[in-house]
Order: C-alpha cells, then sequence, then structure tokens
C-alpha cells in the first residue's frame, strides 16, 4: 500500500558468542530505526545463573558492554537509532547500569529502561504453594522433586513490555529472558500502535513472523544456506534487515554490498528453523500460523513476505529451568593410518573396559569416530576408508571423582594403543558441571513484567 508507515528493524547478533562487528557494521550502514540483539539460549541462562551467585553485580551477556562502547559514537550521530536487547539475561538491572557508564564516558545521552519479572526462581516455593507446579512439558513430573537442583527458572516474556518501555521513551530497552521474536514484535507494536488483543492478533502474528526470520542473525542471510559456496562470500556476510509495514507485511534485506544471499532458499531455511508445527508456533504474544506465509523476490537479496497469521492466543509462558545434573567431560585423539575407523572404535572401547575394570561404570557414556559417520548416525556414512579420523569419547555421571578419573585414560593409548594415535597435545579433558533443561508452563497470571525507567 503506498504511503504506508513502515520501520526498519535489523538484528546484529543471533546468540552470545555471535559476530562482535555484525551489530556496528549494521548499524553504520543499515539505515536502522532500531537494531535488536538477541543473546539468550537455556544453557545461556543457566551460566549467568552461577555467574550470578557468585556476583550479584554479575549475569548478564558481557559482550553487549563491548559492543555497546563501539555503538556509542554510531548512536551519537543517528539520535533516532534505538536498541532492544535481552542481554540483561540473570541481571538486566545491573546491566543497564553498565551500560549508562559506557555512554556516560562517551558522552553519549541515552534514555533506558529495564524489562524484568522473567526471573522466577526466587518466587519458586511461592508458586508451587499456589498450585503452579512447574510440571515437566514431556514426562509431566513436578518441578519440586529436583528443587534442591535448580539453578535458573525463567520465563519468556513478550513484547507487550518492551512496546511499554518505547511508549515511555526509552532510547535503549535492556531486558531478561523474552522470546526472540518478541525483541522484533515489541518495536513493531510501538511504531504501529499494535494492541496485544483480539483485534490485532494477525499483526502480531506477522511481527512473529518477521522477528522469527531475522533472531538468528545471519542464518537467514545465507549462513547455513544448503547452496552456498565461495561466492556466497560468508567471510562478509551481512545481517539482517525486517522492513515492517504497519499492515505486517514486510520485506527481509541485508545492508547493500555486503556477503551472503537472500532468497526465498535462505528465508524458507530460516522459516522452518526451530518449527515442530509450522501452523502453531507458540509465543508469548501470539500463536502464528506460518502455512498461510507467502515468499516473493521482488530484487536481488530482498524477499517479500506476506501472511503469518493468528491461531490463537495462550494464557501460559513457557519457562526454561535449568538444573544441576552430575558432571562431565569428553576427549579426542586422532586415529590415522589403515582401518583408523575400526581402530578408533577400538579404542574407544578399550578407555571404557579399562575404567569397567577399575570398578567405574558411568551414567552415560558415547564413543563417536567423527570420519567415521558419526557426526549424523545413519544419514551420512563414510564411503570408503579415511586416511584419519577423530576419536571422541563423553562420559556423564553423578560422582565428579569417577569423571576426573575418566580423564586420565587417554594419555595411555597415546603407547599403548593401536599404532597411529596421536593429537594428544593439549592434556587431560576438563571435567564441567552439567546444567540440564527442564522445560514447563507457567500461568500468565502468576507472571507480573515489570518496566522500569532509568
Amino acid at each position: 500500500m503506498p504511503g504506508m508507515k513502515r520501520v526498519r528493524i535489523g538484528n546484529g547478533c543471533g546468540f552470545w558468542g555471535d559476530n562482535l562487528d555484525a551489530p556496528v557494521r549494521l548499524a553504520e550502514s543499515g539505515q536502522l530505526d532500531y537494531l535488536t540483539l538477541e543473546y539468550l539460549a537455556e544453557l545461556t541462562m543457566s551460566i549467568l545463573a552461577v555467574q550470578k551467585a557468585k556476583d550479584a553485580t554479575a549475569g548478564y551477556a558481557t559482550d553487549f558492554i563491548d559492543v555497546l562502547a563501539r555503538l556509542a559514537p554510531v548512536m551519537h550521530k543517528q539520535r533516532g537509532l534505538m536498541v532492544v536487547t535481552n542481554a540483561g539475561g540473570m541481571n538486566p538491572r545491573a546491566c543497564a547500569e553498565r551500560a549508562k557508564q559506557v555512554f556516560a564516558g562517551a558522552g553519549v545521552e541515552k534514555k533506558m529502561a529495564v524489562v524484568s519479572g522473567d526471573d522466577l526462581l526466587p518466587r519458586l516455593d511461592e508458586l508451587f504453594a499456589s498450585g503452579h507446579h512447574l510440571n515437566h512439558l514431556d514426562n509431566g513430573t513436578p518441578l519440586s522433586d529436583i528443587r534442591d537442583r535448580v539453578v535458573s527458572a525463567n520465563a519468556y516474556l513478550g513484547a507487550k513490555p518492551i512496546a511499554d518501555a518505547l511508549k515511555l521513551g526509552a532510547e535503549v530497552v535492556i531486558t531478561g529472558r523474552v522470546a526472540d521474536a518478541s525483541l522484533t514484535v515489541g518495536p513493531a507494536a510501538h511504531e504501529f500502535g499494535w494492541g496485544f488483543g483480539a483485534a490485532d492478533l494477525d499483526r502480531l502474528a506477522a511481527g512473529t513472523v518477521a522477528g522469527h526470520l531475522i533472531e538468528c542473525g545471519a542464518q537467514v542471510t545465507g549462513g547455513l544456506w544448503i547452496n552456498a559456496d565461495d561466492s556466497t562470500r560468508l567471510e562478509d556476510v551481512g545481517y539482517p534487515i525486517a522492513e515492517v509495514a504497519e499492515d505486517g507485511t514486510f520485506t527481509v534485506s541485508k545492508p547493500e554490498g555486503t556477503g551472503g544471499a537472500v532468497n526465498v532458499e535462505t528465508v524458507s531455511e530460516q522459516l522452518l528453523y526451530e518449527v515442530e508445527d509450522p501452523s502453531q508456533y507458540f509465543t508469548p504474544d501470539v500463536v502464528a500460523d506460518f502455512t498461510t506465509v507467502k515468499l516473493s523476490q521482488p530484487r536481488p537479496d530482498v524477499v517479500g513476505v506476506t501472511g503469518g497469521t493468528a491461531n490463537g492466543v495462550t494464557d501460559t509462558y513457557k519457562v526454561s529451568v535449568a538444573y544441576r545434573d552430575g558432571f562431565t567431560s569428553a576427549g579426542t585423539l586422532v586415529i590415522a593410518g589403515p582401518n583408523a575407523v575400526q581402530k578408533a572404535r577400538r579404542s574407544g572401547a578399550i578407555v571404557l573396559e579399562k575404567l569397567k575394570r577399575a570398578g567405574l561404570t558411568f551414567a552415560e557414556s558415547r564413543v563417536e569416530v567423527l570420519g567415521g559417520g558419526d557426526c549424523v548416525p545413519g544419514v551420512v556414512n563414510a564411503t570408503a576408508d579415511p586416511p584419519e579420523v577423530v576419536l571422541r569419547i563423553a562420559v556423564r555421571d553423578p560422582r565428579r571423582a569417577a569423571v576426573e578419573r575418566f580423564t586420565k585414560e587417554f594419555a595411555p593409548l597415546v603407547t599403548s594403543g593401536f599404532p597411529g594415535t596421536t593429537g594428544y597435545t593439549t592434556g587431560r579433558p576438563p571435567v564441567r558441571e552439567v546444567f540440564a533443561y527442564w522445560p514447563a508452563l507457567v500461568a500468565k497470571s502468576a507472571v507480573r513484567p515489570h518496566v522500569e525507567v532509568l
């Protein structure tokens, strides 16, 4: 529709550990209204929870602070550029206070807001007492069964508190655990005045499609694309921009001149990423129906997206719980020469047999031969006898001492194993604590999202 208001939202980070240059390059070249930065995964939350338990000022994605220091001059020049991020993790207030210091040091003034209320860990006993049992979604077990091992419990908040923060004048919004797509839906809802009731559900669903497509960064602009090759220039891959219109239609593109690719294939691949039922993509804001999405390619590196309608709305939030579940270690060796696959499998068995003779068996153990078809078992098979393979042996067990004993069985193979055994150059593999994942639901009425403008 000609003349319709549009907003440009670019995502410069798909996870904690993504390219540190991408947000700055996107902000500099993308002509954005909003820059979103998505840092959180289930494992990330457990790591941040442990950090916060040791230090009350920690528990957020520290990469964001480094990125913000480089973004400050860009934001000083581009006065209208807003930033929305879930980098706050387990401690959004501390993250925001540190961000304020960065801006102050750069001589930049930005109004900042914090979205919290997702952290349910301090309220678990209260929730149990009021009938919210946070039963495991797969087996129905109540969370109270492992209460003493829980390290984090966070509800996935939606877009409304982000939109509320922007309405209050925030130019930088830092959240805790917010659903990935909601980082995009929030700015769109604010800009276009979308409500969160029945009248605007289709628009929220379309915004959710946009958010889902750009939430993983370069994964929609050529990263992991099945037809990527050297001409795709992934070393210079551009990060995605969703240009959203008031009616919910939008385009996906990337900054001009950057590497990567935006086409119907790359967008289709990302559309189906982490989707079980395309007709019911559950988010805190809306249940989106991806089967109604239509893609077009009006010009190179621009894909038009229409459709994405609502299929209802839930009265619950998803909750991600992490709990302590023992210890693990994994080590590798290179096995070279004739019959490498067979020698590697036997070497793995030898390690476990020696440990068994020493009185040690493990809750879980695994022997993998990388290069022998074990990366995707039963799907990709080795077609010939490879000249070398990587042997990987891993164990998990509640007993740390047992796992530590396992780490001492790699070095002996270098002299007492098969010929061609090598690659033992970094010492014994480390022992790590295991944080297991517990998915649950909680009534929205039991969660209290909170917006605070600093």
